[in-house]
Parts: C-alpha cells; sequence; structure tokens
C-alpha cells in the first residue's frame, strides 16, 4: 500500500535520509523507530509530500503527490497546526468541505466523543490546551477515513483516557485493512501495537523486523533498539 523506494534527503551537506526503502501492506501497523536527529520525520514529511527527495514513493500504486495518493493518506503531526480564528467544529467542517465530504457529522460526533471534546466544540483553536489542540489534531487526521495513515509522536501530550482510545483505534483501524505508520522515540508507548518495527539512526534504515521475527529471536522491542542504536553492550556498559 505504500512503498518507499531509495529515498534520499538532502539538506546541503547534510543527509537527513540516505537510501530509505521499505513496504508496507495493508492492514499493518508498523512502527518507526530512532533516536532524535535519526531522520524518522524527514522521512514522514517525504512521504506526504512536503520536501523535496530523490527516489520514489508510492501509495496505492500512485505517486505520493498526485491527487490519487493524497486522497489515499492521512497525516497526524506532531505539533498541531490549527487556526486560531476557528472553532473546534469549524476546523472540522473546514477539512470536511476541503475534502469534499459527505454525510461526516456523525463521524465527527463520534471522533469528538472519544476524544472527549464534545464540551469543546465552540472554544477556538487557540483557547485550547496543548493536550486539547492535539485531540483536535488527531480527529482532523482521522476524519477524512483515510487508507494509509502517518501518525508523527502522535501521544505526545495527550491524557491516558486519549493514549487508551488512540490505541484502540489504531486497532480498529487495522482491523478494518488500513495502513498504519506511527513514527515514535517512546517505545513504551507503541509496545503492544505494531506488526513491524523499522529502526532508523543517522538517516538510514538499520532494522526492519516483523514481531514473529523478533519474537522467534527471543528479544524484545526495547532490546532491538538498543542493539541497534547502541550495539552489542555488556550490561555494566549499559548501565553506566
Amino acid at each position: 500500500m505504500l512503498n518507499v523506494s531509495h529515498v534520499t534527503k538532502r539538506y546541503g551537506k547534510v543527509t537527513a535520509c540516505d537510501d530509505v526503502s521499505f513496504r508496507l501492506e495493508p492492514g499493518s501497523v508498523t512502527v518507526l523507530l530512532g533516536p532524535n536527529g535519526a531522520g524518522k520525520s524527514t522521512i514522514i514529511k517525504s512521504v506526504i509530500g512536503f520536501l523535496k527527495y530523490d527516489g520514489e514513493i508510492t501509495v496505492g500504486g500512485y505517486p505520493n503527490k498526485t491527487v490519487e495518493a493524497r486522497r489515499l493518506l492521512g497525516y497526524i503531526p506532531e505539533l498541531p497546526s490549527l487556526y486560531p480564528n476557528l472553532t473546534v467544529s469549524e476546523h472540522m467542517e473546514f477539512l470536511a468541505r476541503a475534502y469534499r465530504l459527505t454525510d461526516y457529522k456523525p463521524r465527527v460526533e463520534e471522533l469528538f466523543r472519544r476524544f472527549e471534546l464534545t464540551d469543546k466544540t465552540k472554544k477556538f483553536g487557540d483557547e485550547l490546551s496543548k493536550g486539547m489542540q492535539q485531540k483536535l489534531n488527531i480527529c482532523l487526521g482521522l476524519l477524512p477515513e483515510p487508507r494509509v495513515i502517518l501518525l508523527d509522536e502522535p501521544m505526545i501530550g495527550l491524557d491516558p483516557h486519549a493514549i487508551k482510545e488512540l490505541k484502540l483505534m489504531i486497532e480498529e483501524l487495522r482491523a478494518q485493512g488500513r495502513t498504519m505508520l506511527v513514527s515514535t522515540h517512546i517505545i513504551d508507548s507503541v509496545d503492544m501495537l505494531w506488526d513491524r518495527t523499522l529502526i532508523m539512526e543517522a538517516g538510514a534504515i538499520k532494522a526492519n523486523v516483523t514481531r514473529e521475527e523478533l519474537e522467534r529471536d527471543g528479544r524484545s522491542l526495547e532490546q532491538l533498539f538498543f542493539d541497534v542504536t547502541e550495539g552489542e553492550k555488556p550490561e555494566e556498559a549499559r548501565a553506566e
């Protein structure tokens, strides 16, 4: 459903992504892990089409910057970008009109209920707390019911109820055949959700492993992450 082939992105002399390739199948949740500066956000923004890059990215067989691909893609950025002069409800209406959605109001009501925004519908974007802004950010990303969903650090700033609800929704979307790529550096937040993990370091994919492969190897996701990013080190050295 999502195919990234030999993508390289440079900022001057700095290579943010170096020949990155991976393929995500329908009905799967892939976790993109890596330390800060590993290139996770760069590859996410390349997939969305925000950046110029060398290589090829397709969504459902369409080049990612085409109208056909954009109809399939959803994006929940790390930092919400809301309009200060639009209310919570107006944000959803604006997006629905932009996507030419019909019969979307029941979907809006459901999202508001699940993320506890029902009593915040008349508040303006800049009146919301950071946590509430992130909840609205998630609702906006999910409203068009995209086939491929990119989530960049989606749980930062959320309260426990919202984290639980988002995890439930990710499981539901996977069961519906949606493809999700979740970028994070907080391993515990996604440990029970993933089918495949991609681990990046210094702009490159250092590991591309399924849950079954990792379980056969007898390692946890956390162990794999530190083995990849820090190398096979004695426990004493890691504790220092």
